[in-house]
C-alpha cells in the first residue's frame, strides 16, 4: 500500500530563529557538476605533492640552460596519470549521485521521513505515536506560530509551544517524527516540518564527512617527503661535483666543452646542473604511483562486488564497495564498533519456550510443527514443536488458559484488521508482539480494543473485558499489569515483568512453584532467551472501587505525580500468583556468532554500541559468543541518561579507553548516535589503531562517517547507513570475508606492490647518479629518452598490476580457516618505514650492480670482429636491458599465486620492450626521425654479441641472489603463512560448542526498554472511530474534494 505523506512548512517565531536563515532541506552528497569538474578535480589532483612535482619539473625543462631531458618524458605520463584519475573519481562522483536518485525515487511501500516533523495527524486511528490533533483545523487555511528551541544533537529532547488560534499547546519529543524514522502502513499523514536539511537532529548527530585516507596513504606521503629529501642530497652531491670538476677540469677544456651560454663561472655551472639534475633523477618520485594505486583499489572493489559468497539472495542485495580508496585498509581493522539491532539481530522475535504451573514446554527437538488449523484466526508463520502445550489448551487446562488470557490482554499492542481474519498487531515492541501472537495462535485470540474494553477470541468464543487501569511499564517498575473486568464479571489484576522484581511481589503460597519456575528460567537464560515472568491476582471488589478513585487522584496531581502512581501501583500488585514464564528468542542472523569468534581469533576486537538498557545488550553478547561465562569480571558502567556521559569528556576519556581496552569485549548501552561516534573517536585518537564502524539505521550514520572504515548494512531501517558507508552488504556475517579474505589480499598486494614499485625505480635512478662520476657531472642520461619515457608507463606497468590484481599467498578458504593469518596487517608488518629503508637499500644494491658490471663489461671490449664497442650507446642499450630482465625476474620472485595474466604481463612486456627497441633503433626509424631516434643500429650490434648477454646474465644473478639467499634463511624461521601454503588439506573445522550458562541468570526481560503507552490507550487519544475532517465518510489527500484546498 503505498502512502501520502503531506509536509507543511513551518514559519519560526523570530524570537527563537531571529539569527537563523531558512534552511533548504537539500543534502548534497556529490562533490562535481558538469562546469566545476575540470577545475575542481585538477585542483585536487594538484593536492597531492607527487603530481604538483612533476608540473614544477616540466617549467623546468622549458628552460634550456637546465633541461636535460625533453619535455614528452614529463608531458605525457604526467597527462596519462591526470586522465586516468579524473576518470575515476568522474564515475565515482556519478555513482554516488545515482544511488541517491535511486534510493529517493524508488516505490515507497513505506515512507521515510526526510525532516523534523510535529505530527498532526495521520490515517491510523490506532497509531501509538499519533500524539496531537488539530482535525477540524486541517480543513480550512493552516495558520500557527510555533516557538521551539534552536537545533540541536539532543534526539530525546525537545521544546516548544504551538500558538493556534489564540491557544497555546506543549510540544514535546513524544510529538515529533524525526528524520530518518520510518513511517509504515499509512496511507497519510499531516505534518508540521520544524528542522529541515543539515538542521534534523539526526544530521546534527551525523558529524561532518571527512576525506578518508588509509594508513598507507599517510605512510606514503611521508616517504614521497623522505625520498624528496633523498633526491635533493644526490643532485646537492652531484652539482658539488660539477663545480669543482668545471673548476678543475673543465675550466681548461672550453675549447672542445664550452659552458652553456650565461655560464660564467664553475659555482654558477653548479648551481644549473643541480636543477639539471632534479629534472634526470624525479623518477625516484614515480609519478605513475599514484595512477597504479588507484588502479589496484579499483580492480579489488570490483573483487567485493562480484563476490557471489558475499550475495543475499533472499532481498537480491549484492555486496558494493561504495569507494575505492579503503581496500587495503580492510586488511589492518583492529577494532570493530557494531551496532546491535538489526546488525547483530535480525530484531524479530519469536515465542520459543514458556513454563506454565511448574511444567516446561518447547523442549521438543524440531521435528514436525504444530497444527494451528484448527484455529482460523492463526497466525501461519508462527512456529511451535511442542504438541503437548496444545494438547493442554484443548483439555481446557485451567492454568494453562490463564496464562494465554494474561498474554492476550497485558500488553499495549493495538489490531489492525482491513480484511476478515487477516490481523496485522502493531507492538510498541517486538516481544510484545511475540507474546501476543503466541497467545493468538493458542486459541486466545486479540481481536481488538478500545480506551475501555479488550476483545479477545477464546478458543472460538468473543469476549469482552473492559479495562479498568493501565499500570504501565517503566525502567524503574521493570514490570507492567492491567486490571480488568471479564464478562462474567471477575475483577483481576494481570501482571508480567522481569523475574527479579515480580519474585519479590508473590504470594507465599507460590514458594515452590517459583522454585520450579526459577529452574526453567535458568535452562531459557543459558540458551540466550529473553524472558519475563507472568502472574495474577483477583481483586477485591470494595477495595478495588477505593483504590481507583486514589488513582484518580495521583493521575491528575500537579506535583509528584509519578512517585505517587508508583505507590499506588506497589500497593495493588503485592502478594500476585504465579502463573509461569515466558522464553522469546530475539534472533541472530545467520551466522554472527561463528563471524564473531572468528574475527575474535584474528585478534580483533569487538564493541557494541547500542541503545538498548544492559540487560537486552548483556543478553544479546551472550548470545553471539561475545560473552561467557569463563569471564570472571564484568564491568558495568551505565548512566541514568544519555547526558550522563562525563567518561567521553575530560580527564576521564583517556581512563575509558585504558579501562575499556583492558577488556575482551566492551558493551556501550544507552548510547546515542553522536555518543558512539564519540567512543570510536576516542579509540582512534588514543590506541591508533584502525577502526571500523558498522550498523544498519540513521542513528548508525554518525559513528559509520567517524570510523576508518564505515560498513551499511542494508536491512529493515532504510537506506541511511548504506549511503553514509564506505562498503554495504546484507548480512553481518559477510564482514568475515570482506576482511580475511578481500581486505587481507588487498594489504597484502598493495603492500608487495609498493615494495616491488619503490625498489624498481631506486635501482632505475641510482644508475643515473653514478654515472654522473664518470660523466664529469654533466647531467648526461645514462639510458635512451624513450627508455626513460617507457619505463613506468609500458615496460613494467602491467606486470606489477597483474601481481597487485591476481596475487594471493592462500586462497579463500585458508583465509577463512585460518584467522591468525590477519594479524601481520593488523601490525602493519609487510609494509612500514624499515621495510622502505631495506627496499631503498635493495635498489641502492641493485643500482651498483647494474652501472658497474655493464661498464666493466665494455671497458675497452672488441667485437668478435676486432670493432670496438665501448660506446655510450651500446652501454646505454645494456644498462637498460639488464635493469628490465632484473625487475622482471623480481617481479617473478614476488609472485605466490601464478595465473595466465601474470605470465602473459611479464613474457609481454620483455617482449614489447625488445620489439621497440629493436623498431626505435633501426635504420627506418632514423632516416625519418633523425633527431629524435639517435640510436642506429645499437640493438643489433650489440645484444648479437656473448660477451653483452654473460655480461646481462652475471647482472641479472648478482642482483637477484641476494633475494633468494634472504628467502633461503627465512625458510628455517617459517611464518604462518608459510606453514598454511605447506599443508597438502585443509584442517578439520573446529567442533561446535552449544553456549549453556547454566550457573548465572540474567533479566534479559522481554520488553521494549522505554515508557510505555497506557495512558496514551487509556485517554482514548489515539482512537478515533470516525474520520476527524468530515463528520462521515473518509478523507484522503488525493481525493477530488479535498485535492485543491489549501493547506
Amino acid at each position: 500500500m503505498g502512502c501520502a505523506v503531506i509536509f507543511v512548512s513551518c514559519f519560526t517565531s523570530p524570537i527563537f530563529f531571529a539569527f537563523l536563515s531558512l534552511q533548504s532541506n537539500s543534502i548534497k552528497t556529490s562533490k562535481y557538476n558538469f562546469f566545476t569538474f575540470l577545475p575542481l578535480n585538477l585542483f585536487e589532483q594538484f593536492q597531492r605533492i607527487a603530481n604538483a612535482y612533476f608540473l614544477f619539473l616540466l617549467i623546468l625543462q622549458l628552460i634550456p640552460q637546465i633541461s636535460s631531458l625533453s619535455w614528452f618524458t614529463t608531458v605525457v605520463p604526467l597527462v596519462l596519470v591526470l586522465a586516468v584519475s579524473g576518470a575515476k573519481d568522474a564515475i565515482d562522483d556519478f555513482v554516488r549521485l545515482l544511488s541517491c536518485t535511486l534510493e529517493f525515487l524508488m516505490p515507497r511501500l513505506f515512507v521515510c521521513v526526510q525532516a523534523d516533523l510535529l505530527l498532526l495527524s495521520s490515517s491510523e486511528p490506532h497509531s501509538l505515536t499519533l500524539a496531537l490533533y488539530f482535525h477540524h483545523l486541517l480543513s480550512s487555511f493552516f495558520t500557527g506560530e510555533v516557538k521551539c528551541e534552536a537545533p540541536n544533537n539532543k534526539l530525546d529532547k525537545f521544546t516548544g509551544t504551538l500558538t493556534l488560534r489564540g491557544e497555546k499547546y506543549a510540544l514535546d519529543s513524544e510529538k515529533m517524527l524525526l528524520r530518518g524514522c520510518t513511517i509504515r502502513n499509512t496511507e497519510w499523514c499531516f505534518g508540521l516540518v520544524i528542522y529541515a536539511g543539515p538542521d534534523t537532529k539526526l544530521m546534527q548527530n551525523s558529524g561532518k564527512t571527512t576525506f578518508k585516507r588509509t594508513s598507507i596513504d599517510r605512510l606514503m606521503n611521508v616517504l614521497v617527503l623522505v625520498i624528496f629529501a633523498f633526491l635533493a642530497l644526490m643532485c646537492l652531491i652531484l652539482a658539488i661535483g660539477n663545480g669543482i670538476w668545471e673548476y678543475d677540469k673543465g675550466y681548461y677544456f672550453q675549447v672542445y666543452l664550452p659552458w652553456a651560454e650565461g655560464v660564467s663561472s664553475a659555482p654558477y655551472s653548479g648551481f644549473l646542473m643541480f636543477w639539471s639534475y632534479v629534472i634526470i633523477l624525479n623518477t625516484v618520485v614515480p609519478i605513475s604511483l599514484y595512477v597504479s594505486v588507484e588502479i589496484i583499489r579499483l580492480g579489488n572493489s570490483f573483487y567485493i562486488d562480484w563476490d557471489r559468497k558475499m550475495y543475499y539472495p533472499v532481498n537480491d542485495t549484492p555486496a558494493q564497495a561504495r569507494t575505492t580508496t579503503l581496500n587495503e585498509e580492510l586488511g589492518q581493522i583492529k577494532y570493530i564498533f557494531s551496532d546491535k539491532t538489526g546488525t547483530l539481530t535480525q530484531n524479530i522475535m519469536c515465542f520459543n519456550k514458556c513454563s506454565i504451573n511448574g511444567k516446561s514446554y518447547g523442549m521438543i527437538c524440531k521435528t514436525e510443527k504444530v497444527d494451528f488449523s484448527y484455529n482460523q484466526l492463526a497466525d501461519p508463520k508462527f512456529a511451535f514443536y511442542d504438541h503437548s502445550l496444545v494438547e493442554a489448551v484443548k483439555l481446557g487446562d485451567v492454568p494453562t488458559h490463564r496464562f494465554f488470557r494474561l498474554l492476550s490482554l497485558c500488553h499495549t499492542v493495538m489490531p489492525e484488521e482491513k480484511k476478515e481474519g487477516n490481523l496485522v498487531y502493531q507492538a510498541q515492541s517486538p516481544d510484545e508482539g511475540a507474546l501476543v501472537t503466541a497467545a493468538r495462535n493458542f486459541g486466545f485470540v486479540f481481536r481488538a480494543r478500545t480506551p475501555e474494553t479488550i476483545t479477545v477470541v477464546e478458543m472460538g468464543e468473543t469476549k469482552i473485558y473492559k479495562l479498568l487501569a493501565i499500570l504501565d511499564f517503566n525502567n524503574v517498575r521493570k514490570r507492567m499489569s492491567v486490571i480488568v473486568r471479564s464478562p462474567e464479571g471477575d475483577l483481576t489484576l494481570y501482571c508480567k515483568g522481569a523475574d527479579t522484581i515480580l519474585f519479590e511481589l508473590l504470594h507465599s503460597s507460590c514458594d515452590s512453584l517459583k522454585e520450579e519456575t526459577t529452574e526453567h528460567l535458568n535452562e531459557f537464560a543459558g540458551e540466550g532467551l529473553r524472558t519475563l515472568v507472568v502472574a495474577y491476582k483477583n481483586l477485591d471488589e470494595e477495595y478495588f472501587e477505593d483504590w481507583i478513585k486514589r488513582h484518580h487522584v495521583a493521575s491528575t496531581a500537579l506535583e509528584g505525580r509519578e512517585d505517587k502512581l508508583s505507590e499506588l501501583y506497589e500497593e495493588i500488585e503485592k502478594d500476585l500468583m504465579l502463573l509461569g514464564a515466558t522464553a522469546i528468542e530475539d534472533k541472530l542472523q545467520d551466522g554472527v556468532p561463528q563471524t564473531i569468534e572468528t574475527l575474535a581469533k584474528a585478534s580483533i576486537k569487538i564493541w557494541v554500541l547500542t541503545g538498548d538498557k544492559q540487560e537486552t545488550a548483556v543478553n544479546i553478547g551472550y548470545s553471539c559468543n561475545l560473552l561467557n561465562d569463563d569471564m570472571a569480571d564484568v564491568f558495568i558502567i551505565e548512566g541514568s541518561t544519555s547526558d550522563d556521559a562525563y567518561a567521553l569528556e575530560g580527564n576521564l576519556e583517556l581512563e575509558l579507553v585504558r579501562t575499556a581496552c583492558m577488556c575482551k569485549v566492551v558493551i556501550c548501552c544507552r548510547v546515542t548516535p553522536l555518543q558512539k561516534a564519540q567512543v570510536v573517536e576516542l579509540v582512534k585518537k588514543y590506541k591508533k589503531a584502525v577502526t571500523l564502524a558498522i550498523g544498519d539505521g540513521a542513528n548508525d550514520v554518525s559513528m559509520i562517517k567517524t570510523a576508518h572504515i564505515g560498513v551499511g548494512i542494508s536491512g529493515q531501517e532504510g537506506m541511511q547507513a548504506v549511503l553514509s558507508s564506505d562498503f554495504s552488504f546484507a548480512q553481518f556475517r559477510y564482514l568475515q570475508r570482506l576482511l580475511l579474505v578481500h581486505g587481507r589480499w588487498s594489504y597484502i598486494r598493495m603492500s608487495k606492490f609498493l615494495k616491488y614499485f619503490f625498489y624498481k625505480n631506486f635501482a632505475f635512478t641510482l644508475v643515473h647518479f653514478w654515472y654522473g662520476f664518470f660523466s664529469g657531472f654533466s647531467a648526461q642520461t645514462v639510458y635512451d629518452e624513450w627508455f626513460i619515457t617507457l619505463y613506468n608507463l609500458v615496460y613494467t606497468s602491467l606486470p606489477v598490476l597483474g601481481m597487485s590484481l591476481f596475487d594471493q599467498d592462500v586462497d579463500d578458504r585458508w583465509s577463512m580457516l585460518c584467522p591468525q593469518l590477519y594479524v601481520p596487517g593488523q601490525q602493519n608488518l609487510y609494509f612500514n618505514k624499515i621495510v622502505f629503508v631495506k627496499c631503498m637499500l635493495h635498489g641502492i644494491y641493485s643500482s651498483l650492480i647494474l652501472f658497474f658490471i655493464p661498464y666493466g663489461a665494455m671497458y675497452n671490449t672488441m667485437r668478435s670482429d676486432g670493432k670496438a664497442i665501448a660506446d655510450y650507446q651500446s652501454f646505454a642499450l645494456m644498462a637498460q636491458t639488464s635493469l628490465l630482465i632484473v625487475v622482471s625476474v623480481q617481479i617473478g620472485l614476488d609472485t605466490a599465486y601464478w595465473t595466465v595474466v601474470n605470465q602473459f604481463f611479464i613474457w609481454g612486456s620483455l617482449s614489447v620492450y625488445f620489439a621497440i627497441t629493436f623498431t626505435m633503433y633501426s635504420d627506418g626509424m632514423y632516416l625519418i626521425f633523425t633527431a629524435s631516434f639517435p640510436f642506429v643500429g645499437t640493438a643489433r650490434n650489440t645484444l648479437s654479441q656473448p660477451s653483452a648477454w654473460l655480461a646481462i646474465f652475471l647482472s641479472v644473478t648478482l642482483c637477484v641472489l641476494p633475494v633468494v639467499g634472504y628467502r633461503l634463511k627465512a625458510q628455517l624461521k617459517p611464518t604462518e603463512t608459510d606453514k598454511v601454503r605447506r599443508y597438502k588439506r585443509p584442517p578439520p573445522p573446529s567442533p561446535k560448542r552449544r553456549l549453556r550458562r547454566t550457573s548465572t541468570r540474567r533479566s534479559g526481560y522481554a520488553f521494549s526498554h522505554q515508557h510505555g503507552f497506557g495512558a496514551l490507550i487509556m485517554s482514548g487519544r489515539n482512537m478515533r472511530p470516525k474520520s476527524p475532517f468530515a463528520t462521515t465518510g473518509t478523507f484522503s489527500p488525493n481525493s477530488d474534494k479535498n485535492k485543491h484546498k489549501g493547506l
